[in-house]
């Protein structure tokens, strides 16, 4: 009933079988099953789409109320039975390198202190790796959701960017006044950005795009900091790994009177099945260790770097 549900509501077995973790074949098979057992089809099949038939249409609001109450009894069933469990086995994490390496490696270790038997797995990389394909149980993620149906989102943080360069880069090539002034700098790229060599700026009202000249190009956060601060160019960093060159001095902000787009830092988990108690025992520690203010922003507001009005 829960497959007939998911392929009634998004017009596809092979969609459905995503968001199950299912195969197409595996899909269909539950189907013609189902379909037999009521001796109605409910289906209509084509290349080209899947459509509900008349039985399918009458069979489906009753089914779906079914599934919910299925799934409320199991959500409440798993709480109760795990409210009092000590938290166990591996529980696998994907994050950005820069994240992963300068806060989610502390953050996880302070986690599982007080659960000997938990075995973290933390996997570092800035490819946007696929977290059902990968079996990942919590990827933490900046930006969008890259596949709404299979997917849940709970927001951590919000991940501010940041323009900055070293002291001695602007001593040597001077400051720039305004966003098109990035034009005639050097600058230092992160390939991963979904509008590529397009920066986006907003003052007020007033909106600024401007695509620049990357003089160096890398797909981790931390290599291009390291460039920056080395003298090579204006980096487009994020807070949470700039605010320690920020605070020293190494880095200092440019153009700070405009804003870059604001994204967030995301927890995803597989939207087919509820969360393990682990997954969102973590969840639930890193929701307070970043909200409302992240720590990494609060050390940047209390030293007059950042504005959080």
């Amino acid at each position: 009933m829960e497959i007939f549900v998911e392929v009634a509501k998004l017009r596809s077995f092979s969609e459905a079988g995503r968001r199950l973790g299912l195969t197409r074949a595996m899909v269909s098979k539950h189907i013609l099953q189902l379909e037999e057992k009521l001796q109605a089809r409910l289906l209509h099949r084509s290349t080209r789409e899947v459509s509900l038939t008349d039985a399918g249409q009458a069979y489906l609001a009753p089914c779906m109320a079914t599934v919910a109450q299925s799934q409320e009894a199991a959500r409440a069933l798993s709480q109760a039975t795990q409210a009092g469990a000590e938290l166990a086995g591996p529980l696998r994490i994907q994050a950005p390198s820069s994240f992963g390496s300068e806060w989610l490696a502390d953050a996880v270790a302070r986690f599982s202190l007080p659960h000997p038997q938990l075995a973290p797995m933390l996997y570092v990389d800035d490819a946007l790796l696929d977290p059902i394909e990968h079996g990942f149980d919590l990827t933490i993620r900046v930006g969008g959701i890259p596949d709404v149906h299979a997917l849940a989102m709970r927001p951590l943080a919000p991940c501010r960017g940041v323009l900055c360069a070293s002291p001695a880069y602007l001593a040597r090539y001077g400051v720039p006044q305004t966003p098109q002034d990035l034009h005639q700098h050097r600058c230092l790229h992160f390939s991963h950005l979904t509008d590529g060599t397009q920066w986006h700026f907003t003052r007020g009202e007033e909106r600024q795009t401007v695509r620049v000249q990357a003089a160096f190009t890398a797909n981790n956060g931390v290599v291009l900091q390291q460039a920056a601060q080395r003298g090579l160019g204006i980096v487009y960093n994020t807070t949470f790994l700039a605010w320690r060159a920020l605070l020293e001095g190494t880095l200092v902000p440019v153009l700070a009177d405009w804003e870059l787009p604001l994204n967030h830092l995301s927890a995803l988990y597989p939207a087919s099945r509820q969360p393990s108690a682990k997954v969102r025992a973590l969840i639930d520690f890193l929701v307070a260790e970043y909200q409302p203010v992240p720590p990494w922003d609060r050390e940047l507001a209390v030293a007059g770097l950042l504005d959080l009005a």
